[in-house]
């Protein structure tokens, strides 16, 4: 599967494992990913960059 280019304003963590199945394929029956529970607990350790804004 070709890499996938996350979109401006998204971090690349969430959107990896939001978009790719084989990243959890390997976790059993109820089985929570850990990278998946540190960014709901702590957040994006990313600086997401914003979307352009072309209004002005």
């Amino acid at each position: 599967m070709a890499p996938v280019i996350t979109p401006p304003g998204e971090c690349p963590q969430c959107w990896q494992h939001a978009h790719d199945r084989s990243i959890h394929r390997k976790l059993r029956p109820r089985e929570d990913c850990k990278p998946c529970l540190d960014h709901m607990h702590n957040g994006c350790p990313y600086i997401v960059p914003k979307p352009k804004s072309s209004w002005w």
